[in-house]
């Protein structure tokens, strides 16, 4: 008997059951929003069924993008099919969850990236973790690190700062003051 337990394989297992529930949505009641995926998966794995053309294209990964050209998402409870287009051509393809090597929806900086189904379990890494996306080069801050930083830029508040009397804006006002007595 094995004394011990696999945790990487339970987290990537966990991991994979998170895209299969967001597929779900999906198939039911389509995607919300701005929300999109990048599907990655192996295309030699077995189980994926997809065109010749497109496995001899992409002999050991492809990657799919759910947003407008889709068709007919239908998820199992160790795979999911669909139609895509393909150069103005549409395809069905089929993918084991086992299949996938990385799942990402930008529009909310979301990533998944997991283990191959096929390596030992002494040859797997600590765990598949979700991955995140890189930080764009620009993004607002929020306010209050905004004043921090325009303070610092001008040095320390000034006497003519510290002196100008606080505006209506910024004081705090006690919600009981409005309530009915």
């Amino acid at each position: 008997m094995n004394d011990r337990f696999h945790y990487d394989a339970l987290v990537d297992d966990a991991l994979r059951s998170v895209v299969r529930r967001v597929l779900t949505q999906v198939a039911e009641k389509g995607l919300p929003g701005s929300h999109h995926f990048y599907i990655s998966f192996r295309s030699t794995d077995p189980g994926v069924e997809l065109p010749e053309y497109l496995r001899a294209k992409y002999p050991e990964e492809m990657t799919i993008v759910l947003q407008h050209q889709y068709w007919d998402l239908i998820i199992g409870d160790t795979s999911f099919e669909v139609t895509v287009s393909f150069n103005k051509q549409q395809e069905r393809i089929k993918v084991p969850f086992a299949a996938l090597s990385a799942f990402v929806d930008p529009s909310v900086r979301f990533g998944l990236q997991f283990d191959r189904g096929d390596k030992a379990a002494g040859d797997k890494p600590e765990a598949a973790a979700p991955t995140s996306l890189p930080v764009p080069d620009k993004h607002p801050q929020p306010a209050a690190a905004a004043d921090q930083e325009a303070k610092a830029e001008t040095g320390a508040a000034t006497a003519e700062t510290a002196a100008k009397p606080e505006d209506a804006a910024s004081k705090v006002v006690k919600l009981d003051s409005f309530r009915k007595k």
